[in-house]
């Protein structure tokens, strides 16, 4: 009997070839709706490995029912949707998707910066509901970034790569991480700066960092009221690092002057939410990684593991690997 495989969202046939052709793989129906949790449980029961999405919950509760379960492969870097202590503990092996969507997020956190600071999608809505009757000095001005100074906090791989982009606007490079980066500060000219520093001086705060006990609520009140009246806060990174309240009242205040918005505290984000009523907010679907080219390359390299885990094989990208040691 062919092991099975259940991949919690629709992907396109196409990429999934790798494991079709070897296995028995079933996928929800949706590309865009989550599997419901009593789907999830009930396929976490019957699957040897699984494919799984960030915003799927892959907790105690349904590691302890995959009673075949040997191996979940992450769609993204991140994995603090999964209980690694407990897929540890029962021998699954977790992987994640890195490397192949760093120079795409990068991309992406350059672009909310420039709309942030050229208020391009308030520009844009402004043309389309007839607004532009004439023209004015002031029309729509918004912030220069050539120049400018950009605070980057939570220096991987990712932030290198933003930091890159950074010097062909000429900017001046802060980052803050746990370990400093010697190689960045020598390639990149990036200056190592204590966080309190970092978002006083920092005309961009570019938040990448990971979520973890450390930087969950990072982003306060108090540290938005350090920040310059005419900071950009851009947020790619992990939505819980930042006290959503806090930015709003920042951003409403004026005591920050805008922000670029990827990831939020609960996603998706209700189209109540505060955050959306605000002309300075550019706000987007948490779609870092989100190119043709990125997507597939992560799906192939989602599969690939799966099918190097159930045949025998070391994973390209493993998480938790005291499993296979």
């Amino acid at each position: 009997m062919k092991p099975y495989i259940y991949i919690t969202r629709k992907l396109p046939e196409e990429t999934i070839v790798e494991l079709t052709e070897q296995f028995e793989v079933k996928m929800w129906e949706h590309e865009d709706i989550p599997a419901p949790r009593e789907v999830l449980l009930a396929e976490a029961k019957k699957a040897s490995g699984m494919i799984t999405m960030l915003s799927d919950k892959i907790d105690e509760e349904l590691l302890s029912a995959g009673e075949n379960l040997k191996v979940v492969a992450n769609l993204a870097v991140g994995f603090d949707n999964i209980n690694l202590k407990s897929a540890t503990e029962r021998g699954i092996v977790v992987s994640n998707t890195p490397d192949v969507l760093t120079e795409t997020t990068a991309d992406l956190t350059f672009a909310l910066l420039m709309a942030a600071a050229r208020r391009i999608v308030e520009a844009a809505d402004y043309i389309k509901a007839g607004k532009w009757e004439g023209w004015s000095p002031y029309l729509l001005a918004g912030h220069d970034v050539y120049g400018k100074t950009i605070g980057i906090v939570g220096m991987g791989k990712i932030g290198k790569a933003v930091a890159r982009r950074a010097n062909g606007f000429g900017m001046d490079i802060l980052y803050h991480n746990r370990s400093r980066k010697p190689e960045a500060e020598k390639e990149l000219g990036a200056v190592y700066s204590s966080f309190e520093d970092l978002v006083s001086k920092a005309d961009y705060v570019v938040s990448l960092a990971p979520l973890t006990d450390e930087t969950r609520n990072l982003f306060t009140a108090d540290v938005f009221a350090k920040m310059k009246k005419s900071a950009i806060f851009i947020n790619v990174g992990r939505g819980p690092v930042v006290d959503e309240q806090a930015l709003y009242e920042a951003l409403k205040s004026g005591e920050i002057a805008a922000a670029g918005l990827d990831v939020f505290e609960k996603e998706p984000i209700s189209t109540e939410h505060p955050l959306l009523e605000l002309s300075n907010v550019t706000a987007i679907p948490h779609i870092g990684s989100a190119s043709t080219e990125t997507r597939t390359k992560m799906i192939k390299l989602c599969c690939t593991n799966v099918k190097a885990v159930l045949t025998g094989d070391s994973p390209k990208t493993i998480v938790n690997k005291e499993v296979i040691q």
